[in-house]
């Protein structure tokens, strides 16, 4: 009698999940969002670059949206996770509107679900390649907070994603103050937003400022900051620097 071993799978160790979907790596990008407190509520900035790669692909890409009642939320990293965050994110408002028991969910609980949906997803080996800024104003509370791909998460008085994590936010430790009002706050996300213009190679010159106050979200059309490229450090930026050719 002949026994022939059968011929297995190429990808069965692989399982049932081999042919799911899902992003190994991030392709069309957005970069920094900068976000603020300021005295009746929140601020935000980001602008409307999406790169593919290094280059940069789309310059009309919208990267804040409201959520709910009382939440704004911003979004760097992979612009198709960011979709997927938005249609999680419309399932669960939409869940708590059926209840219409007169309660909404406020930001804090927004973003309390977000970390758990990236921290998760980061323990399944299938992050969604995404840094998130929520801010939002509830019954005269505002709440501001990011998390990032792997579930890390803060709320402070100023966040910044991405580059501006390293170039906005020692900019908002010197100039923010608890009272700020909405003029001094859009000046200031547009001093941050510059010199991410300056320094980030994936930023562009079109930008969108968006609030949040107890009478809604407003999110601005987009428009072009006032630049000068004139400095002598950018004409030679190695000049001085030393081991440079």
């Amino acid at each position: 009698m002949n026994f022939t071993a059968s011929k297995q799978p190429e990808n069965c160790l692989l399982g049932p999940e081999s042919d799911s979907q899902r992003t190994l790596y991030p392709y069309v990008t957005g970069t920094s969002v900068v976000a603020l407190k300021y005295k009746d509520g929140i601020l935000m900035a980001a602008d409307m670059g999406g790169s593919y790669g290094s280059t940069l692909r789309y310059k009309n890409v919208e990267r804040m949206k409201p959520i709910g009642k009382h939440s704004l939320l911003g979004a760097s990293g992979e612009i198709s996770d960011f979709q997927e965050i938005l249609r999680y994110l419309d399932d669960l408002i939409l869940y708590d509107n059926m209840w219409d028991d007169g309660n909404s969910l406020g930001p804090k609980e927004v973003h309390n679900y977000l970390t758990r949906v990236m921290y998760n997803r980061r323990n399944k080996f299938n992050p969604l390649w995404n840094s998130l800024v929520l801010g939002g104003v509830k019954k005269g509370e505002k709440y501001l907070g990011t998390v990032s791909m792997i579930g890390v998460n803060f709320e402070d008085n100023h966040v910044a994603t991405g580059f501006g994590n390293h170039l906005a936010r020692p900019i908002l430790r010197q100039d923010w103050h608890e009272n700020l009002s909405f003029e001094d706050g859009v000046k200031l996300l547009e001093k941050c937003m510059r010199v991410l213009l300056y320094r980030d190679r994936s930023a562009i010159n079109k930008l969108q400022i968006a609030k949040i106050t107890e009478e809604g979200v407003t999110i601005s059309q987009p428009y072009s900051l006032k630049t000068y490229w004139e400095f002598s450090a950018f004409a030679n930026p190695a000049q001085g620097a030393v081991g440079t050719w």
